[in-house]
């Protein structure tokens, strides 16, 4: 029973539980492409179907990961088959309980707000959108959002962060940005204002269809 309700490994080498931190990335990608595309349906054509199925399977995912054993989280065990061939990368179990734990209150009340009472608002939009940023800087950066806030509740240092974030470390040369490499982020993003002001008329027309093909199609 102990092997079935569990939060993280026990390997030797480490005082405390871990998780596979490149697991939990692919898990990640793989809920925010679900959620990403059940969000966009429902702004764009009004269609609340795929959101209420995402939030039910997100809801359940994220329950069976804190409540049960991370190992039988379906996204889990998909992220795990999906990078087997990459060396772990051990994270301390416990703040990522907390920040999961937070995600089980989220997909909660998005539950009962999309599911239940079948009604949607500024809150579930709002819900939605933070589900997605956590996703996304997990998934694409390794950084766990929701673990920000463990400090705040726990007197114990978190350990074992992504990428050693949680100890100073002197930064590598290849790390380091320089003032030119600055410099040229901010002319690409006045760049990118000046394209969307000068060019937005044109970008914004319909394309043709270049071989016909939707006459054919209807016809």
């Amino acid at each position: 029973m102990n092997k079935i309700f569990n939060f993280g490994e026990h390997v030797p080498g480490y005082s405390v539980p871990v998780l596979n931190e490149r697991e939990i990335r692919a898990a990640a990608g793989v809920l925010f492409f679900i959620m990403f595309m059940a969000i966009q349906r429902a702004s764009l054509v009004q269609d609340f179907t795929l959101i209420k199925y995402g939030v039910t399977f997100f809801l359940i995912d994220i329950v069976v990961r804190v409540l049960v054993n991370p190992r039988y989280a379906p996204t889990l065990i998909l992220g795990r088959l999906i990078v087997r061939n990459q060396a772990p990368e051990y994270v301390a179990a416990p703040q990522k309980k907390f920040a999961w734990s937070i995600g089980i209150g989220m997909a909660l009340v998005l539950f009962i707000h999309l599911v239940v009472s079948n009604s949607w608002s500024p809150i579930s939009g709002i819900l939605c959108m933070i589900c997605l940023m956590f996703l996304f800087f997990e998934a694409a950066f390794g950084i766990c959002l929701g673990c920000a806030f463990y400090p705040l509740f726990f007197k114990n240092k978190p350990e074992l962060c992504p990428g050693g974030s949680c100890e100073s470390q002197p930064k590598q040369p290849i790390q380091k940005t320089t003032r030119g490499q600055i410099l040229i982020v901010l002319l690409f993003v006045a760049f990118i204002v000046f394209t969307v002001y000068m060019f937005h008329d044109a970008y914004s027309e319909q394309p043709y269809d270049l071989f016909g093909l939707k006459e054919k199609f209807e016809s």
